[in-house]
């Protein structure tokens, strides 16, 4: 089975299993959310492919600052919008990219995701690197308001998703922002090559995808040398 393939059915089999366990007002709740937030615009506003991508320095979980404009030097980024660990479908694509770590430093390419969590409420963060790769904490939601894809939660959802264990400004610090789901794919001189930019957090790029587009970015620079 490819990895593609793995990952739509994780999320498929989770979608399923929510649908039947989660509470049915929380889960009316989330739907009316949903639909709110498809129709507010946030999409059309978010940064797109061929824009460039702003410039960011954060936090990695052990307190090493990390540049986009110095990872870029190395060759293609991968951006991924982490909402957190608590997030068990942003879990399970941070671990389809992690199973393809090999193939992307093979390829020159680096994986960056960003999450407002802070490391200190983070699972993740009593783990040793659980991951091949950073997660940086996007403090504030900086990073997630500069590509345009950052959203208060509908107050209806906190105090249901204090209910279930999220509440978010016990684990991001302050407030109730998170990034809809988002992937963009970075070429080394700054330009963005791929954007996939969803108000469903339970849908997500296809890593392959992701890591295709930007071994095609490295190709273009290696031949402009």
């Amino acid at each position: 089975m490819s990895q593609h393939a793995a990952l739509t059915q994780d999320l498929d089999a989770l979608r399923a299993h929510y649908a039947v366990h989660m509470p049915a007002d929380i889960a009316t709740a989330m739907v009316r959310a949903d639909t709110e937030l498809a129709a507010s615009g946030i999409v059309d506003r978010a940064l797109k492919a061929g824009q460039f991508a702003p410039d960011f320095a954060a936090p990695a979980a052990d307190g090493t600052p990390v540049r986009l404009s110095r990872a870029l030097r190395d060759g293609a980024v991968i951006l991924s919008f982490y909402r957190g660990d608590w997030c068990p479908y942003c879990n399970l694509e941070l671990r389809a990219y992690a199973a393809l770590a090999d193939q992307m430093q093979g390829a020159g390419v680096r994986l960056i995701a960003v999450s407002p969590q802070d490391p200190d409420q983070s699972v993740q963060a009593a783990n040793t690197d659980p991951y091949p790769f950073s997660v940086l904490r996007d403090s504030g939601s900086k990073i997630a308001q500069a590509f345009g894809i950052a959203f208060d939660l509908a107050d209806e959802l906190r105090p249901l998703y204090a209910r279930l264990g999220h509440a978010l400004p016990d684990m991001n610090g302050a407030d109730w922002i998170l990034p809809i789901p988002a992937t963009y794919v970075i070429a080394p001189n700054g330009e963005i090559v791929l954007a996939f930019i969803d108000t469903d957090y339970r849908r997500r790029l296809d890593p392959a995808d992701a890591i295709a587009a930007a071994c095609r970015a490295n190709l273009m620079r290696r031949k402009a040398a």
